[in-house]
């Protein structure tokens, strides 16, 4: 593999893990509930897809202005793998290890919201009761529940991928 490709995944990955840790630890400390807030998710999405765009942008310069969409590809998953990871091994210490308390607060405030969703758009109770089953099999900052959403950021990532790296991807001329 090419080291620029891997210095780049790997630089962009730490900054977005440690981003990640910094926005969980900040919601952590500033209250429970903004873990539930729809409105910070995707201001925080946008931040991810900002230092995805920063990221091939710089990747493409150091590959001398052209990179192919495979080398595009590559670097960002590289950077996305990296920064999922260092994020659910933060969480998984500070909601498995640290505190559960606000793990499990996290927990009732996540089903209360769904509910809450729920009623809001008639959905009827039997359907209610199986999403609230649902929700307490695997709770969403359990261990399991963390490792699922690994798996989930990861098919977005992917997504997030294919999409910047067909952007960006700049091939050399022929001639």
């Amino acid at each position: 593999m090419n080291e620029i490709i891997k210095k780049n995944g790997i630089k962009f990955g730490v900054i977005s893990g440690l981003f990640s840790a910094f926005y969980i630890i900040s919601m952590y400390i500033v209250d429970y509930k903004l873990f539930i807030n729809i409105w910070l998710g995707v201001a925080v999405m946008l931040v991810f897809l900002a230092i995805g765009i920063f990221q091939l942008n710089e990747l493409r310069k150091n590959l001398g202005g052209f990179m192919t969409f495979k080398e595009g590809f590559t670097g960002y998953f590289i950077a996305a793998l990296i920064g999922i990871l260092i994020s659910t091994s933060f969480s998984i210490i500070l909601f498995n290890l640290i505190d559960t308390t606000t793990r499990d607060l996290i927990h009732e405030a996540l089903i209360t919201f769904q509910v809450e969703n729920l009623q809001k758009w008639n959905v009827p109770a039997s359907e209610i009761k199986k999403a609230v089953n649902s929700m307490k099999e695997t709770p969403q900052f359990s261990t399991l529940g963390l490792l699922y959403g690994v798996l989930k950021s990861l098919l977005g990532s992917i997504v997030f991928g294919l999409i910047l790296a067909a952007i960006f991807k700049k091939n050399q001329p022929v001639f």
